[in-house]
């Protein structure tokens, strides 16, 4: 382990003053996760997350979108929000967005951190949602993307039902999938202070409830949790 830490320290230090490798990668291809590198510009899939349940070429393309396509558009969206913002085209730190455009940025994603707050991780202790809100967003900005980009990609050919699911029933079963979990009560509190992602329990239902087509799709009745009078759009 020495070893490895040494050679890894001396590669890293010989790259000072050369041209920046836009090819490497800086995860694994095993690892299940995905990133968008602001620096960079660029998002990154490894091998890991394009797997079953996550993506799984057997299924109907319903629940891929829903699924990956949701984790794709989450990372794009990064490059549109509070931290993107701060990266031009080249990863140089510049923010290339005019004081209007932030103005409205802001109030459109106060409805986000409203929301959010609301939440509880456990016991008494609710999501620091505005510590939570870049990823919030992400998880808004990407399912929007995912839900255009799968309607666009059946609108010729509409679907039919499946194991007794609706196509877009599907859509966001697939989307939910990803976020089955069972924390302990106390990691949950050390996350809710550290971690700047909301409880998939929130990541998937806090998230789905701003969408009608989700009302739609389970019959929801307005006004219940998953159905709220409310609901937050950024773009």
């Amino acid at each position: 382990m020495l070893r490895a830490s040494s050679f890894e320290q001396k590669r890293q230090l010989a790259k000072i003053r050369k041209p920046v490798d836009r090819g490497e990668w800086v995860t694994t291809p095993q690892t299940v996760n995905a990133y968008y590198d602001a620096p960079m510009n660029d998002i990154t899939f490894p091998a890991g997350i394009l797997q079953s349940p996550l993506f799984d070429p057997a299924m109907d393309d319903a629940p891929n979108y829903g699924n990956t396509g949701g984790t794709i558009g989450h990372e794009l969206t990064h490059g549109f929000d509070g931290e993107g913002r701060q990266y031009d085209a080249k990863g140089n730190l510049k923010n290339w967005w005019s004081k209007k455009d932030e103005q409205a940025f802001n109030e459109r994603t106060q409805c986000l951190i409203d929301q959010y707050a609301q939440y509880t991780v456990v016991d008494d202790i609710k999501i620091n949602s505005k510590l939570t809100l870049g990823e919030d967003l992400a998880d808004l900005g990407g399912l929007v993307l995912a839900l255009v980009a799968w309607k666009a990609a059946i609108a010729d050919n509409p679907p039919p039902d499946r194991d007794g699911y609706t196509p877009m029933q599907r859509f966001f079963i697939g989307m939910a999938q990803w976020g089955c979990e069972n924390s302990r009560a106390e990691d949950l509190r050390v996350r809710a202070a550290t971690d700047t992602h909301s409880p998939n329990k929130y990541r998937v239902n806090g998230l789905v409830a701003n969408f009608p087509e989700f009302e739609q799709a389970f019959a929801c009745k307005p006004g219940q949790a998953m159905a709220p009078v409310k609901r937050c759009k950024v773009w």
